[in-house]
């Protein structure tokens, strides 16, 4: 039987935001073309990018060095007109490195007063470059940061500036040198995004731009203000109510324990994906629903946004180690069974 779409706490879209969903369809069209002059391949991984930017989320890159991690994510700097701070994160990284410290200054009438120099964490764009380098207690001094776009020093609180996005690049944890990333830390990431090698016609077309003139500036293509405006309207963007209870049960069904969870999946998971993976999935869709031109979420923005949003979020057994069974696959297994019940 077919699923007749229901609404629920949503809104039909009035024209002026039609109009604005028409313009950030045409704003990243440009912003793919900018990044393409220094970019080659890449856009899966850019559309994610994008998609996590409009939805506030933040977003992990996992690759091997050399893939243009920090180049890309410099460039989205430039394209969208944003302060970018890159934050190099190594083993002797202290969190005071990162959110900034009072330091003791002479003022012009001789008294010693404190003044709290902001770290690099105050920026739109933060990469974290290499996040899993530093030691535990430094990776945890992004938390409040990335949690509630504030950091707290030495009692004192200052507030982050909108839009404000990291982007962390992780190595692979099987290179020596790699400090795995806690379960919470990893929570608050929207998307996992993983790079692989690109193919023969893309290294070839890297090899040419990249060993000739240094790449061109890019042209700015939105502003900070444009960028929150676009935030507001992808929230805005109306969802189905049967596309709420789809994320929620394929959310459910990555539980080991729960009594949603297939049988197959017990033996493979040892901790599930918790409620924020189904926030990020609705706003993930959203955003991509967005950015596509549509005026409502689909199924199929779901499924696009399932990979990133749940990968990071599924701890697997040692069993499922063994067998080489790892959570990318599992959550392709379950989006495609979830959707099959779903259309059924």
């Amino acid at each position: 039987m077919a699923i007749v779409p229901e609404f629920s706490n949503t809104h039909d879209l009035g024209a002026d935001d039609v109009a604005a969903l028409d313009r950030l369809r045409g704003v990243y069209g440009r912003l793919k073309q900018e990044l393409a002059r220094v970019i080659i391949g890449q856009e899966e991984t850019i559309e994610r990018l994008v998609i996590c930017l409009f939805a506030r989320g933040h977003s992990l890159l996992m690759g091997v060095p050399g893939l243009a991690k920090t180049l890309l994510v410099s460039k989205l700097a430039e394209c969208v007109s944003l302060k970018f701070s890159r934050i190099q994160f190594t083993p002797d990284l202290m969190p005071m490195d990162i959110t900034g410290t009072d330091i003791l200054q002479e003022t012009a009438d001789g008294r010693r007063e404190f003044h709290f120099v902001p770290g690099p964490v105050f920026a739109n764009i933060v990469l974290a470059d290499e996040i899993n380098r530093a030691p535990p207690k430094t990776q945890a001094a992004m938390l409040e940061a990335m949690q509630e776009y504030k950091v707290t020093v030495v009692g004192k609180t200052s507030h982050l500036e909108p839009p404000f996005f990291v982007l962390a690049t992780q190595n692979p944890v099987e290179q020596e040198g790699t400090y795995p990333l806690p379960e919470a830390q990893l929570d608050r990431f929207m998307f996992l995004v993983e790079l692989d090698y690109p193919n023969e016609e893309e290294e070839v077309a890297i090899a040419r731009t990249t060993t000739g003139e240094p790449p061109p500036s890019l042209d700015h293509v939105m502003n900070a203000s444009e960028i929150i405006d676009y935030q507001h309207l992808v929230r805005r963007v109306p969802v189905p109510d049967h596309i709420y209870r789809f994320a929620a049960r394929l959310v459910r069904k990555t539980r080991p324990k729960s009594d949603e969870a297939p049988s197959w999946l017990k033996p493979l998971v040892s901790w599930g994906a918790g409620p924020r993976a189904v926030q990020n999935l609705v706003l993930g869709a959203k955003s991509r629903a967005a950015l596509s031109g549509s005026y409502m979420v689909r199924l199929e923005d779901v499924e696009a946004v399932a990979a990133p949003v749940l990968t990071h979020r599924l701890i697997t057994t040692f069993a499922a180690q063994a067998e080489g069974i790892d959570a990318k696959a599992i959550v392709a297994r379950l989006v495609k069974e979830t959707v099959e019940e779903q259309t059924s």
